[in-house]
C-alpha cells in the first residue's frame, strides 16, 4: 500500500472537498487513484469510479472556474459520500505497462479490484492519509461510465468488490455497427474472438491513431443540449484509448456472460440520445440480480454529466446508494450473498 503522493483541498462553491492523489502497487505497476472526502463528517460508503474510453479519472470531477455542477465527486461528497476514481493502467496517472495492447478488460478489472481493496483497507485502518483518522467504510459502490462500466461489470463478476454497481452509458449490446466487416463472421464464435482480440484490435485501431488523446466522435460524447461549461471541462480529461477493451466493448453481448452472474443490485443510467441501444433492453443482461434500476435521462447524450439532467441523475444515485446502505447484509465471499 502506498501513501498519498499529493494532497490538495478543492474549494469550489459552498462545499469544500478534501482531495488526495494516491498510487497503489498492483503487480509490477503503479495505479493512480484520486480520492475525494467530505470536508466534514465521516463517510461510510465509497463510490469507486472507472472512466470510459478516451477519458481519464478527471471525468468524475468536471469543473470550470465558478461551476462545479458537472462534478459527480462534488455532488456526492456534498452529501457525505467518499468518492474514488481510478485511471486504468495505461491511462493518465497509471503506468502504461509499455504496450497499451497488453491491457484487457480482465486485467483492468483485476487492477481495479486490487486498488479498491487496498484503498478501503487503508481507509479503514487509518494509516493511509495523514491527518485522516480511520473511516468506517461499510462497503463500496462501483460506478463506471461507458467502457468503464464494462470494466465495472467484469470486476464485479471476478472479484465481487462492491455492494452494488452503477453503470452509466453502457449496455451489453455493444456497438456492432462500428465493427469491421471481416470481424462480423466471427461474432458467433466467442472463443475465437477472445483468442484473436488483440490482433483484431491492432488491425482495427492502427489507422485511428489510438495513442493520441482527444479521440472520439464529439456528437457521441456531447450531442445537442450539452452545456458549454461541461464541454469545456470534458476537454480537460481526454486520454488515450485502450484498444483491446475498446474492441471488446463493441462486440455484441460484449460482457454478457459476466453480467448474467452478478447478483447484487444494479443501477443502469442511459441518456435518451445515448449510444447503448434501446434503454429498456439493457436490464435483461443482469439475470441473476433481483434489484435492477433503470434511469433514463431525458434529452441527454452519452456523457451524462454535461446535460441538465445530471442533477436528477446525481439525486437518484444518492437515493439508490442510501437504499443499499439500509439493506446491507454481512459480507461473505459468495457472489450470491455478498453485498
Amino acid at each position: 500500500m502506498q501513501t498519498p503522493l499529493a494532497q490538495d483541498a478543492i474549494n469550489e462553491g459552498a462545499q469544500a472537498v478534501r482531495c488526495f492523489n494516491l498510487h497503489f502497487a498492483v503487480g509490477a505497476q503503479q495505479v493512480g487513484v484520486r480520492l475525494w472526502l467530505p470536508a466534514e463528517g465521516t463517510p461510510t460508503q465509497l463510490w469507486f469510479c472507472l472512466p470510459g474510453g478516451y477519458m481519464s479519472r478527471e471525468y468524475f470531477d468536471l469543473r470550470v472556474p465558478g461551476n462545479d455542477s458537472h462534478s459527480l465527486a462534488q455532488a456526492m461528497t456534498a452529501h457525505g459520500f467518499a468518492v474514488a476514481a481510478m485511471d486504468p493502467p495505461g491511462i493518465g496517472s497509471s503506468d502504461d505497462g509499455g504496450d497499451r495492447y497488453c491491457h484487457t478488460p480482465e486485467s483492468v478489472a483485476d487492477a481495479a479490484a486490487e486498488a479498491c481493496a487496498q484503498l478501503v483497507a487503508g481507509l479503514r485502518g487509518g494509516d493511509l492519509l495523514d491527518g485522516v483518522p480511520a473511516l468506517p467504510i461499510a462497503h463500496t459502490l462501483g460506478l463506471g461510465h461507458s467502457m468503464g462500466a464494462m470494466f465495472t461489470v467484469v470486476q464485479q463478476q471476478r472479484a465481487c468488490s462492491h455492494a452494488g454497481i452503477a453503470l452509466l452509458g453502457f449496455s451489453t449490446r455493444g456497438l456492432p455497427e462500428y465493427l469491421p466487416e471481416q470481424v462480423k463472421p466471427l461474432l458467433a464464435d466467442r472463443t475465437t474472438l477472445h483468442a484473436q482480440r488483440e490482433a483484431m484490435a491492432r488491425a482495427m485501431f492502427q489507422h485511428m491513431g489510438e495513442m493520441q488523446t482527444g479521440g472520439g466522435d464529439n456528437d457521441i460524447y456531447g450531442r445537442r443540449g450539452a452545456e458549454a461549461d461541461g464541454i469545456r471541462a470534458l476537454a480537460q480529461c481526454r486520454a488515450p484509448l485502450l484498444p483491446v477493451p475498446a474492441f471488446t466493448s463493441m462486440l455484441p453481448d460484449n460482457v454478457g456472460p459476466e453480467a448474467a452472474e452478478i447478483a447484487q443490485p444494479v443501477f443502469i443510467g442511459l441518456g435518451s440520445a445515448d449510444m447503448a441501444g434501446p434503454p429498456h433492453e439493457a436490464p435483461a443482461a443482469f439475470r441473476a440480480s433481483r434489484d435492477i434500476v433503470l434511469h433514463i435521462l431525458p434529452e441527454t447524450g452519452h456523457s451524462h454529466f454535461l446535460f441538465p439532467s445530471r442533477a436528477g441523475l446525481f439525486q437518484r444515485l444518492r437515493h439508490w446508494a442510501s437504499g443499499i446502505a439500509a439493506q446491507a447484509a454481512p459480507t461473505s465471499t459468495s457472489n450470491e450473498s455478498r453485498p
